[in-house]
């Protein structure tokens, strides 16, 4: 009873600090975005601001030590569609601890949160409604463009979170997108999210290490050349190979 109420108050303080330091960083970015938007057409410069934004909450979480394995293997020299198994809210901050390049294709209603969100719209990140064909139309030519413009992007193919823990089935749109530009797919495995803070729960559960591994990119001759639904159920079973092996470096 006593280690529950501990976890229930350390999740209110965590979340509180969310808040708090989200007012005072969404007027940095909104500044850094209105000297940096005539020249930074790609959004690099505030991109990088909200990948270190978002670190804070697992720098500064001595319950999250988070890894990242095969940093060498992330495709940067130019862009690719970016595609990870999806555990839990967390995956989001975790993969900012990247610190690499991309764009987000997140749920319309991410865009709507205060502060957060309005950061998403100012570095143009890609807005989806489930299950809406116009929207995912339009989700695609937003994709299409911001590749042309040399930005990777990043998505979750099963489209929401596990809520088990097992990787559900991956929906087309992201191989779609990396076949029809010709561009690289990046698979990147997400470990121990969902044990440390699970779907439908906001109370934190205590220390669990989290682990990014990040596989060896497909290639974009490869891509161009294999169907998009061939290349999905390629990846999804890459990643899943990946999630029973032990993430520990050799």
């Amino acid at each position: 009873m006593i280690r529950q109420g501990i976890r229930i108050l350390g999740s209110l303080l965590f979340w509180a600090f969310i808040v708090v330091s989200s007012l005072l960083l969404f007027p940095i970015a909104l500044l850094l975005w209105a000297v940096t938007v005539p020249f930074d057409k790609r959004r690099w410069i505030l991109h990088r601001f909200t990948s270190l934004w978002a670190s804070l909450y697992t720098w500064l979480n001595p319950a999250w030590p988070v890894r990242v394995l095969g940093r060498d293997r992330l495709h940067e020299s130019g862009p690719a569609v970016l595609v990870a198994n999806h555990l839990s809210l967390l995956d989001i901050l975790v993969l900012f601890r990247l610190q690499s390049h991309f764009r987000w294709v997140s749920k319309v209603e991410n865009f709507r949160v205060p502060c957060v969100g309005w950061n998403m719209t100012l570095c143009d990140y890609i807005p989806l409604r489930r299950g809406d064909a116009a929207s995912i139309q339009a989700m695609m030519r937003h994709c299409d463009r911001v590749i042309r413009e040399g930005n990777s992007i990043m998505m979750f193919p099963e489209g929401t979170r596990s809520p088990t823990g097992r990787m559900r089935a991956f929906k087309p749109g992201a191989f779609q997108i990396a076949w029809r530009n010709r561009v690289p797919i990046q698979p990147i495995v997400i470990r121990g999210t969902s044990q440390a803070l699970p779907k439908r729960g906001f109370i934190l559960q205590g220390r669990h290490p989290i682990s990014i591994e990040i596989l060896d990119p497909i290639p974009a001759e490869d891509v161009a050349g294999t169907p998009p639904e061939e290349m999905m159920e390629r990846v999804r079973t890459l990643i899943g190979q990946a999630l029973e092996r032990d993430p520990t470096p050799s």
